[in-house]
């Protein structure tokens, strides 16, 4: 006889439209939750700001990567056209001063680096891929991609308390106020 433990992954609440939904995400954000996350149909405009998100650090990330293909292009060119087999054409020089012949090669590695960077780092960041996620279970959640707005906070952050949580969605406004639970 097998038994499936479950444990609590949070709270999920309805919210009755988009202007709903982004004032509660302030007030969530004022209490001082930082495990949490909204879901809606289509994009808020100004949410990410009330939820206290920062920038992110992905472009950050494309730009090394770019710089890094730039460098690899330089490098690779540099060293087998000028250092390891110096190739005169035309009697052009094989030295630093041939730089210009290289930068296809430098644009078209900047580009590739650049785009892997933003994949892999977007799927880094996002943590993916995840083939479940615990909102899955939820009754109400697939309704999030139709016409439902929706908070769920995490039990994992340092301020979730079952009871402490549930009122404040419920004072926000929510509807419907689910406990998520996940199997371990």
């Amino acid at each position: 006889m097998s038994t499936t433990r479950k444990r609590v992954y949070g709270y999920l609440a309805e919210f009755k439209s988009a202007s709903a939904l982004y004032k509660a995400a302030e007030k969530v954000r004022d209490a001082g939750f930082k495990k949490w996350d909204c879901y809606s149909p289509y994009p808020i405009h100004g949410l990410d700001g009330a939820m206290g998100m920062k920038r992110s650090i992905l472009p950050w990330l494309v730009f090394f990567g770019g710089a890094t293909g730039t460098l690899t292009a330089f490098l690779l060119a540099y060293g087998t056209q000028v250092m390891l087999y110096p190739t005169v054409v035309q009697g052009k020089p094989a030295n630093i001063f041939t730089v210009p012949a290289f930068f296809p090669v430098m644009f078209e590695l900047t580009i590739l680096f650049s785009g892997f960077t933003t994949l892999f780092g977007l799927l880094a960041l996002m943590k993916l891929p995840r083939l479940n996620h615990p909102l899955f279970a939820s009754q109400q959640f697939h309704r999030a991609t139709d016409d439902a707005f929706f908070i769920a906070i995490e039990a994992r952050d340092p301020k979730f308390s079952p009871d402490g949580t549930r009122q404040l969605l419920e004072e926000a406004g929510g509807s419907n106020i689910e406990l998520v639970e996940e199997e371990d």
